[in-house]
């Protein structure tokens, strides 16, 4: 009987021991102790919105003489998508020894666009641009998964040349601010050989090297989809992959920067740093994210922080600011909910926090300008550390999305001030919350919107939903 108490116990402590690391194996290093990639505080640049993006991304299309390499979700086929492929176009025939790689989303780029008539979607672009142009542009599709609601190619961070463009926009009209709507992100700009290197041996050694990612762009009109054995090969080669990168120390001048990747839900890079920046925080903690559906261990270790004194600042747009929200005036769609069931989640967030909100520990601002979206995400902590990623902080993201991001090491306070007027011009469009009881109930909803959201209620079948969406 002792020795099966025995056993019992040894298991259970084994069992919390390995839950506690974010790795199989080793333990993680602090995050003082992150090996890193100096950087000059002064090549560190934070863009003043999307027009300013555009603008920059552009320039720097123009200026590219040894490379361009541009992993995206997706190249949109509107004006904007256009525009950039046509500047690519522009500079190879300008300079026919640059490198140029464009990385999308396979399952994504050989769709239509959700509610719309079926198509062939992007791709129908890309080989029209290559037949009138030529072949100087290649489009690589990424298939992280056999089915795009299981999984997408969403890795961020535009190497053009010496200096990386890192912002978690895709390509499209609303994204770059072409016409009147603007979809609002973060832009930072990192002039950094060693870090485009990193990047760029990542997209090129790693990722273009596999059987599985497919070009699109050229004659067939077949829709590409590599078999299941193909694709679970390249999962699984992604999963054990890394960035490579010489570590040096930063000087008094400089910052660190550490880039990272992550697949699934085990050996994590970029999710046990998201944690650990989360957990580090000791006076401030700044989060950005476009849906609020975090992850358990980050909706735990932010209600920890709060009762640990910590003043936590959480940036989300309002549900009409969302790129899913339908207006009530428009036919119902399934899709249109899921502002509603982001908001249903922020709600019993903030009731169950409404003392850490009255305290003045929990600042909670609901980002609103027009009919403008919202798409922020990242987070930063005492002003020491932060990441720049394109992971919406939700459960998609954390095990099914193939992500990445950069932890921004900065003990001597750099880039505060820029942090700092990033902040506050999002600000400008934000409301700050007060009360939960100010954000709407499942009653003030549409009718068609409280039931559907009612048919979720049922067991386990929210839980999924907000899993994979």
């Amino acid at each position: 009987m002792i020795e099966v108490m025995q056993k019992a116990a040894f298991s259970k402590a084994r069992k919390l021991a390995i839950s506690l690391l974010p790795f199989k194996g080793d333990p993680r290093p602090g995050l003082e102790a992150s090996p890193c990639i100096p950087v000059p505080a002064s090549g560190f640049e934070i863009l003043d919105g999307p027009g300013a993006f555009r603008r920059k991304l552009m320039e720097l299309i123009a200026q590219a003489r040894t490379r361009i390499l541009l992993p995206v979700l997706y190249l949109q086929d509107d004006d904007a998508g256009r525009e950039i492929l046509e500047a690519l176009y522009a500079a190879k025939a300008a300079h026919p020894v640059l490198q140029i790689e464009v990385f999308v989303d396979l399952h994504r780029a050989q769709r239509g666009l959700i509610g719309k008539a079926r198509s062939e979607g992007n791709a129908a672009m890309y080989r029209e641009m290559a037949r009138r142009l030529g072949p100087g542009v290649p489009i690589h599709g990424i298939p992280v998964q056999t089915r795009e609601l299981m999984g997408v190619m969403h890795l961020k961070g535009f190497v053009l040349d010496d200096q990386v463009l890192y912002s978690g926009a895709s390509f499209n009209d609303v994204y770059l601010h072409r016409h009147e709507r603007y979809r609002l992100d973060r832009y930072h700009l990192i002039r950094s050989r060693e870090l485009a290197d990193s990047l760029a041996t990542l997209l090129t050694q790693v990722i273009l090297r596999d059987p599985a990612v497919q070009p699109l762009g050229g004659r067939s009109r077949t829709r590409m989809k590599p078999p299941r054995a193909v694709i679970a090969s390249f999962r699984r080669h992604l999963k054990e992959a890394s960035c490579a990168f010489a570590a040096g120390t930063p000087h008094a001048s400089e910052i660190g920067v550490t880039p990272l990747l992550g697949l699934g839900r085990r050996g994590n890079d970029l999710n046990a740093t998201l944690l650990q920046v989360v957990e580090h925080a000791r006076q401030r903690l700044v989060l950005f994210t476009p849906y609020f559906n975090l992850p358990r261990p980050i909706h735990k270790a932010v209600r920890e922080q709060l009762r640990a004194g910590c003043r936590v600042t959480i940036v989300l747009g309002d549900k009409t600011a969302n790129d899913f929200y339908i207006p009530p005036s428009e036919p119902f769609r399934a899709i249109g909910s899921l502002p509603y069931l982001y908001e249903s989640n922020l709600r019993r967030f903030c009731k169950s926090q409404q003392h850490a909100i009255d305290q003045g520990l929990l600042d909670v601002h609901l980002w609103k300008h027009g009919n403008n979206t919202f798409h922020l995400k990242g987070l930063w902590a005492d002003g020491e550390y932060s990441v720049l990623t394109g992971n919406n902080l939700n459960p998609r993201a954390w095990w099914l999305d193939l992500e990445n991001g950069l932890l921004v090491r900065d003990p001597q306070r750099l880039l505060e001030r820029q942090y700092e007027r990033e902040l506050e011009t999002i600000l400008r469009h934000a409301k700050r919350l007060t009360d939960h009881r100010e954000i709407e109930t499942m009653a003030d909803y549409p009718v068609p919107v409280q039931r559907f959201l009612k048919k979720l209620t049922r067991p386990l079948l929210d839980r999924l939903i907000n899993q994979i969406l």
